[in-house]
């Protein structure tokens, strides 16, 4: 996939051969559109994300396994650029329930998410981004939606029907909900009360009684026209006198409405040029529909019978007539008609037609409308530029006094994915711009084998892999492998995600993209004409011609991440910078860690290249230059990325359990076998309790081991009389602690010191007098072995868990005493190691069931200088089909996907 600008040389060999109208673009707009170009791809290099997951679905007591690639410009090579990866995982109220920070090596890094068992089932998106990507903006981050099960503790299972109607000139919403146990037999004759809630505001409430087939009817109107952000109709089922079950189903459209809109290639439609018209109709659910029908004169004439259409997607070509208008008569799948006026023809313009279908070229044609110049049709002084991800591709001037225009440009002249064609006219003005997808035969080629094509339960499998370039050289690669039980999970190759789809498609277009692999899967002439319709309708946005040229770039707001950082401002408390302070940053957990700054004039400072994990809290100390600690410490937040709309909201499934009967056993059968063998971090769901009155929890905030609360003494503010050091007020007040210059031993160990815990960060033992009495909130006193054991050795001479008052809210720092604060960040998150069953160790519990879905999953395959790796497992129990995906990237930036499959009998 090496792609290399074209010289000048070679640009006048290739306009000569292949076009005579268009001459060498030696001028000053083509030169100052490269520029540009170049000054924004330097400036604004881009950055892609994709992840890879063991799976495409879930179900509640599982982990979420995948594997991160960073890439950064148009030949998709791994990213040095930024070295911190964000990834959310954000349930179907747009709430993060899960944030991660990965460190990224080389563009690569690996992580999970354990979906406790406290989760709800629905449908929850996984979105990743760099902090330099924040500055484009969340329409390019990748963003995946995936439904997640519950067959552990759901009772409860739904299916619902939608179908629309009007009422009194209102959209009406009837809602056939089907209420089922794990087995599919339904409840019958179960009061149910329902809710309909659209963006967060009720809107209609009713009751009713499930008939003979577990169905219940709901049904509402819709007041106010709005679009939906999120929907949801919450039911509670009454199953019996003790039982009360809530269930919400989603809801994703109020009306069964089709919009269809029409795209002539060139933008506009030309009076007495043959043209090619895309089309796209939408439900409004966000998914296409396809459609039939034609297009017809104003004298209802009947012009040109619409293409076949896909996703809702397709293709019409006519010549319009000077004078008329043109209307499309569209039939739908059921019977019903509707009729769209297409954009009215102008005699002024030019078509500008690419036909990228032949594998080896792309041919270009510009045919200018009948006033397309001056009052003729003329092409002078226009200039074509092709251009990806910021890098020029081809260009070329046109001949005074030309009329016409075609080129046959080889398709290894440009990259593998979007190409953006824009006609500019000569005074730099943009006229006609095409998207092209360019699928070139440059991925690497994956040979995936094994020993034999039938294995038995749990007998051992080797997977290998060779990794070639197209040219079959060999190469050193990352990859990433996952093996699944097919009679488990269900799968659909079309419908995911995979690093040609995102890397090559999706990541460049703003907008949703329905089952987008589907035009990588079997590539074939019907689906290249399909990805063409997809290139018509959807627009490229990365940035404006008109701006770039202008050089009007984006303020640059967020930083690529090299490392954490903890910064912050010295004040006094009045509000002034207190320059040339000296700060510490320490933290005694895992080992003592201290490191001292200076601040700037402006009492600015900043500790860079640090390496921390998450939940690790620090403290920070700072003096003026003077050694005066009465000093007001802000640190600067870092603010999370907003949750948008769900750009891929037409992927949420309103029945998430559909087909996922075997699976939804499966997960339920082997949440019992871990429980009975103690085996995985499963909750133990406990009989409800009503609490009648709440009260305030004085040790909510402590990082007591035990609980908090759980200590063989407490104290809180109540307890403690302000004035003197803390040393001293809590000086006979504490049972069986001294304290010897200030530092607290307990009678059981008198010549250990007691470890301080302070707000989860361990300090040293002297650090008491630090504190002011009036900040701290609670004192939990561990003397004995069963509160200090959980500590080891360093709860060996007893520990006080000391915590200071908050101000409320989950503020990631406290500023408890005049020059401290303590500071909880966020970290590096360590990922887990994917848990795979030897059965050739002894060790291994043979008796225990293996029900796993994700039979293996490696995420650090590395091939070596022959293009050679492999990886070896055990099947589980169940017989059946197992599915083997492995992706990876080259250091050319070159792309890898292998599916292979074998079976267990």
């Amino acid at each position: 996939m090496n792609f290399k600008r074209l010289s000048v040389v070679t640009l006048i060999t290739l306009f000569i051969g292949t076009a005579l109208a268009f001459i060498i673009p030696d001028d000053e707009l083509v030169t100052k559109i490269i520029a540009q170009l170049d000054k924004w791809r330097a400036e604004y290099p881009q950055e892609k994300v994709y992840l890879h997951f063991d799976k495409p679905s879930y179900a509640i007591g599982e982990d979420i396994w995948f594997k991160a690639y960073v890439t950064i410009g148009s030949e998709h090579k791994l990213s040095a650029y930024s070295e911190t990866l964000n990834v959310d995982l954000i349930d179907d109220n747009d709430s993060v329930k899960r944030s991660l920070k990965l460190p990224l090596t080389a563009g690569l890094a690996a992580g999970d998410f354990a979906l406790a068992d406290s989760m709800s089932e629905g449908n929850y998106r996984i979105r990743a981004y760099t902090n330099w990507m924040r500055n484009q903006g969340e329409a390019y981050f990748f963003d995946k939606t995936i439904t997640v099960v519950n067959g552990i503790s759901n009772k409860v299972f739904t299916k619902t029907a939608y179908s629309y109607s009007t009422l009194n000139g209102k959209q009406k919403v009837t809602a056939v909900i089907t209420y089922t146990d794990l087995n599919g037999i339904p409840y019958v004759n179960k009061p149910v009360s329902y809710e309909a809630e659209i963006n967060g505001k009720s809107i209609a409430k009713g009751k009713g009684i499930t008939d003979d087939k577990g169905n219940l009817t709901a049904s509402f109107t819709n007041n106010s026209p709005v679009a939906i952000t999120t929907g949801h109709i919450n039911t509670e089922v009454k199953l019996d006198d003790k039982r009360t079950i809530t269930k919400a189903v989603p809801i994703k459209t109020l009306s069964n409405k089709v919009d269809v809109q029409f795209f002539p290639e060139s933008g506009n439609l030309i009076n007495g040029i043959f043209e090619k018209v895309a089309f796209k109709a939408v439900g409004a659910d966000g998914l296409g529909v396809d459609v039939k029908g034609y297009i017809a004169d104003d004298q209802n004439n009947q012009i040109s019978a619409l293409g076949e259409s896909h996703f809702g997607m397709g293709t019409v070509n006519f010549e319009p007539e000077s004078g008329k208008t043109y209307k499309a008569h569209i039939t739908y799948a059921d019977g019903s008609e509707g009729i769209f006026d297409l954009p009215k023809a102008v005699d002024n313009g030019y078509v500008l037609s690419v036909n990228s279908m032949r594998d080896d070229k792309v041919f270009v044609s510009i045919i200018p409308g009948k006033n397309a110049a001056n009052g003729t049709a003329s092409l002078s002084g226009l200039t074509l530029i092709a251009q990806s991800g910021g890098e020029l591709c081809y260009a070329g001037k046109s001949k005074d006094g030309a009329t016409s225009f075609s080129a046959a440009i080889p398709k290894d002249k440009f990259p593998s994915g979007i190409v953006q064609f824009t006609l500019f006219s000569a005074t730099g003005e943009p006229l006609n711009e095409r998207l092209v997808f360019i699928q070139n035969p440059d991925q690497l080629k994956l040979a995936v084998t094994s020993e034999k094509q039938s294995y038995k339960p749990r007998e051992k499998v080797t997977i290998n892999l060779n990794a070639k370039t197209s040219g079959d050289k060999p190469i050193i690669g990352s990859f990433s492998a996952s093996v699944i039980d097919e009679s488990k999970v269900n799968t659909d190759e079309a419908n995911e995600s995979s690093i040609f789809s995102t890397l090559l498609l999706t990541s460049d277009l703003k907008g949703y993209i329905e089952k987008p692999n589907y035009y990588f899967t079997n590539v074939s002439n019907e689906t290249k004409a399909n990805l063409d319709a997809l290139m018509l309708t959807q627009g490229y946005h990365r940035f404006e011609w008109k701006q770039l040229l202008a050089g009007k770039f984006t303020p640059i707001v967020f930083k690529p991440e090299k490392s954490l950082e903890v910064t912050g401002h010295l004040k006094t408390f009045g509000g002034k910078p207190v320059p040339n302070g000296k700060v510490t940053l320490f933290s005694t957990a895992g080992g003592t860690f201290i490191i001292d700054t200076v601040a700037d004039a402006e009492g600015k400072f900043t500790f860079k290249d640090l390496v921390f994990r998450d939940s690790i809290k620090f403290v920070i100390q700072a003096r003026t230059a003077k050694d005066r600690k009465n000093l007001d410490i802000t640190l600067d937040k870092i603010t999370p990325q907003a949750v948008g709309p769900n750009k891929n909201a037409p992927d949420i499934q309103v029945n998430i359990n559909d087909g996922a009967s075997a699976y939804l056993l499966n997960s339920k059968k082997l949440y019992d076998e871990q429980v009975k063998y103690g085996i995985g971090n499963h909750t133990i769901v406990l009989k409800e309790v009503v609490i009648k009155e709440k009260r305030e929890n004085p040790f909510k905030n402590s990082a007591n081991l035990n609980g908090a609360g759980n200590a063989d003494q407490t104290l809180t503010s109540k307890d403690l009389i302000y004035g003197g050091m803390l040393s001293q007020v809590l000086q006979g007040r504490l049972n069986f602690v001294t304290f010897r210059n200030g530092i607290p031993y307990s009678t059981r160990s008198p010549n250990t010191p007691m470890q301080i815990i302070l707000d989860g960060a361990y300090v040293e033992s002297d650090f008491l007098d630090n504190l002011t009495p009036s900040d701290v909130a609670t004192v939990e006193v561990l003397r004995t072995i069963g509160t200090t054991a959980i500590y080891g050795a360093r709860g060996s001479g007893g520990v006080l868990v000391i915590t200071t008052k908050r101000g409320g809210g989950d503020a990631v720092y406290n500023k408890y005493a005049p020059g401290i604060a303590t500071y909880a960040p966020k970290g590096y998150y360590r990922a887990r190691e994917f848990y795979s069953p030897k059965y050739d160790d002894p060790k291994t519990n043979a008796q225990m069931q293996d029900l796993r879905s994700t039979i293996y999953w490696s995420p650090g395959l590395i091939t070596d200088k022959d293009g050679n790796t492999s990886m070896s497992f055990f099947n589980a129990d169940a017989k059946g089909i197992y599915r083997v995906i492995i992706e990876g990237i080259d250091a050319d930036g070159n792309l890898g996907r292998q599916v292979y499959r074998y079976k267990v009998e």
